[in-house]
């Protein structure tokens, strides 16, 4: 959005908070940031006001602004499907339109009578023209016979604090059991870099494994497997049809309220997994999510050329199941609420 000219007036990493404990921490300093941004808005008055994704910030500017007159369109549907299917109603006296990136979300807000449609996910788009393996290869000037084991923990500090050690850990110990295995990490990033370099620096990792800023996509296609927190990560390498091992771990208190109030609806918790309704990653969580298990998990699908081989098969029906338009029917949605006032 910079590039195309934007004027930010914040940086999306004022919100990049997760889990239901970190929040509170944050709280008071987010609290202040919307309030600043709502009254900004209030005295811009924009035709349309587009709330992409971050549903607990700006679901709350929408509201303020849809009872101000102006119009609201939410971007990227909170995980209704997931857990709490209920909010939809909610979500639906915040904004005018919801933009859903997942076929089966519409359905769940009409039981509610709120205007949602369902326009693709933007990956599908990023994921129509892939390279080829050898082409990504020699784009990040890698070996062409080596195998290769991207590590993605995740875009967010916290989660690079949380997943970052482990993930690495995990990565030398299958890195000593196969030989000649090159290790890569896409960070998101500069500072996701700075955070993921502490770690290789602890680990004394750094010339063991090869970082790469901002190319996340051209590692997933020159991969033969994945290691890689839960989230768009795990959907990247799902579209990129990369074996892979989802691992991941939430703060143990938001973890114990999630499963004491039974505030997660689905079986599965990757986004491959959820939208084909099936196993077909393996996922450690919490406890499970330590070096020796993970480690273990990958040798199994880096030892197994048939298991690899289905999970690819599997995962390259998501492609399809995603694309609706992406980027370009959203725009046509926000267009026809904007032709509607």
């Amino acid at each position: 959005m910079r590039r195309a000219g934007c004027d930010t007036w914040h940086d999306a990493s004022e919100l990049a908070v997760m889990g239901l404990v970190e929040v509170l921490r944050h709280l008071p300093r987010l609290l202040k940031l919307r309030a600043a941004v709502v009254q900004r808005l209030r005295d811009w008055k924009p035709d349309v006001f587009i709330g992409i994704d971050a549903p607990d910030f700006n679901l709350g500017v929408e509201r303020t602004l849809k009872r101000a007159g102006i119009r609201t369109v939410h971007y990227v549907s909170p995980s209704i499907w997931a857990w709490r299917p209920g909010r939809a109603k909610k979500i639906g006296a915040s904004a005018d339109r919801v933009l859903c990136l997942f076929p089966m979300e519409p359905p769940i807000y009409a039981r509610y009578g709120v205007d949602a449609c369902f326009v693709g996910h933007p990956l599908a788009e990023r994921f129509e023209n892939r390279l080829t393996k050898a082409d990504a290869r020699s784009a990040l000037e890698l070996p062409l016979k080596n195998r290769v084991l991207a590590i993605l923990p995740g875009s967010r500090i916290g989660e690079i604090e949380r997943l970052g050690e482990i993930f690495v850990q995990a990565a030398l110990q299958c890195a000593n059991a196969i030989s000649g295995l090159k290790l890569v990490a896409p960070m998101a990033d500069s500072d996701c870099a700075k955070a993921f370099d502490a770690v290789l620096v602890k680990y004394r990792a750094r010339g063991l494994i090869q970082t790469f800023e901002g190319r996340a996509h051209e590692v997933l296609w020159a991969a033969d497997a994945v290691l890689t927190a839960s989230g768009t990560a795990a959907l990247e390498a799902g579209l990129a049809e990369t074996p892979m091992v989802v691992a991941h771990r939430i703060h143990p208190l938001s973890y114990r309220i999630v499963r004491l109030f039974g505030l997660l609806q689905s079986k599965h918790v990757s986004l491959p997994n959820i939208l084909l309704n099936s196993a077909v990653v393996p996922e450690l969580l919490q406890d499970e999510c330590t070096p020796e298990k993970i480690t273990g998990a990958l040798l199994t699908l880096f030892r197994d050329d048939a298991r690899m081989e289905a999970m690819q098969t599997q995962l390259s029906t998501l492609l399809p199941l995603l694309a609706g338009g992406g980027s370009e029917a959203a725009a046509e949605a926000i267009g026809e609420l904007i032709d509607r006032r």
